[in-house]
């Protein structure tokens, strides 16, 4: 008996549900509006700096939660039936598809607050959404 791998072709369910798991443990979904406003700066930076999605959501300094020894890092792996991940991935599918406006007034970085990095002390933020700071 042979067996072969059948892929989907379809390589951007995939990738939504990378940005999906990102999104979800950067925000725990903890709204609708802070989970469509992380999607639309993954966004916002596919445009401003000409990389794909799938570079922006490897980005481990963008996304604190990449790394191993962030406190977030086990959200990652949260399960596909888990409400606040299944919200998460219908905004990234959204995004995918061309639905998501700019939820986030042009922000391409963000920080948790309570946490300055160096390069936000130059910058003003332009949009605080449920913790999350969010700047061009």
């Amino acid at each position: 008996m042979q067996l072969t791998l059948i892929k989907n072709p379809d390589e951007t369910k995939g990738l939504a549900y990378k940005i999906a798991r990102v999104v979800y443990a950067e925000t725990q979904a903890a709204s609708l509006r802070v989970v469509e406003a992380l999607t639309s700066m993954i966004q916002n930076r596919v445009f401003a700096f000409g990389h794909t999605p799938e570079q922006i959501v490897s980005d481990a300094q963008l996304f604190d939660v990449l790394n191993k020894s962030s406190p977030r890092h086990h959200l990652m792996q949260v399960t596909p039936d888990n409400r606040g991940f299944q919200m998460c991935l219908r905004v990234a599918t959204r995004m995918m598809r061309g639905g998501l406006g700019d939820c986030c007034w042009g922000a391409t970085c963000f920080h948790r607050d309570g946490i300055v990095p160096g390069w936000a002390t130059s910058r003003g933020y332009i949009a605080d959404i449920d913790g999350l700071l969010f700047y061009l």
